[in-house]
């Protein structure tokens, strides 16, 4: 059940990018809001355009029509843009409001410092979010529950919404899920690869790649109580053909590279949040 002020609140995008395209056509999608609750600006009016043509909603190409009239702030400019524009409008927020950032690298307390009342929030969705398969990263330094379960419910419409008690479990969520993606990608291409050497087109390749990913997850996902290496012993019979090749991968120390990515991916996202602001 939906918190009862969503029926109410004005939701504001300040940039109409990826995400906020994403999240606006989930919550048209899912009726969790009316598209007369919504309002988005932009700096340039293509994107504007198209998301009025879309969904009828209000679009501004200046940002303080959103702060001053919106009860929930969605800030989704690129993190480059983000301490400029911010602090254009930072004396126009309000103490009652709430403000959720979905820039990479700002931690909450220097948003607290850019923006000096409001109810302030990080969020961090994923790629996959553009399907509604997301992972989103919430976390709040407020134990305000009603502002919590809003932003909650707003973004369950792009997927599973999981809120982390520490602003490290959300730069770890940041990297498994949203670097995480591009890291999957990653050996995705190596499949396809070795798929099209034997003989198969590339549609051939891409497609029986894509359906043994998917295959696999969904497999896991439906396999409720049965840990991941369980599934995985299920596939695999002593000496055969399937525990060659895992024995290879272990030789290799392909999880000591997996974990050496994300170690890099981690230091990579600190050095951007002390660059941010600088």
């Amino acid at each position: 059940m939906t918190h009862p002020l969503l029926k109410r609140i004005k939701v504001g995008f300040i940039g109409a990018g990826h995400m906020s395209q994403a999240l606006i056509k989930g919550l048209m999608e899912s009726k969790i809001i009316k598209n007369d609750q919504l309002f988005v600006s932009n700096r340039t009016p293509g994107k504007l355009l198209k998301l009025r043509e879309l969904y009828n909603i209000e679009t501004y190409d200046l940002n303080e029509p959103i702060v001053e009239d919106c009860d929930v702030v969605i800030l989704a400019m690129k993190p480059q843009d983000f301490p400029k524009a911010v602090e254009e409008i930072s004396q126009h927020f309000r103490d009652e409001q709430i403000i959720i950032s979905l820039a990479a690298g700002i931690s909450a307390d220097q948003l607290e410092k850019l923006i000096p009342r409001g109810r302030i929030m990080r969020v961090m969705p994923n790629t996959p979010s553009l399907i509604g398969r997301g992972v989103i990263g919430l976390y709040s330094q407020t134990d305000e529950e009603s502002a919590i379960d809003i932003v909650q419910d707003l973004m369950s419409s792009l997927g599973y919404v999981l809120k982390v008690e520490t602003e490290d479990q959300f730069d770890a969520l940041m990297i498994s899920c949203s670097s995480g993606t591009g890291f999957i990608f990653e050996m995705m291409m190596y499949w396809q690869d070795w798929i099209q050497e034997r003989g198969f087109t590339t549609e051939e390749a891409k497609k029986m790649t894509i359906e043994t990913f998917l295959g696999a997850s969904m497999l896991a996902a439906q396999s409720v109580g049965v840990e991941i290496e369980k599934l995985q012993q299920r596939v695999t019979s002593r000496k055969g053909v399937t525990a060659a090749g895992l024995d290879s991968m272990r030789e290799l120390e392909i999880e000591r590279a997996l974990r050496i990515s994300f170690e890099k991916a981690s230091m990579r996202s600190k050095e951007i949040s002390k660059q941010s602001l600088v």
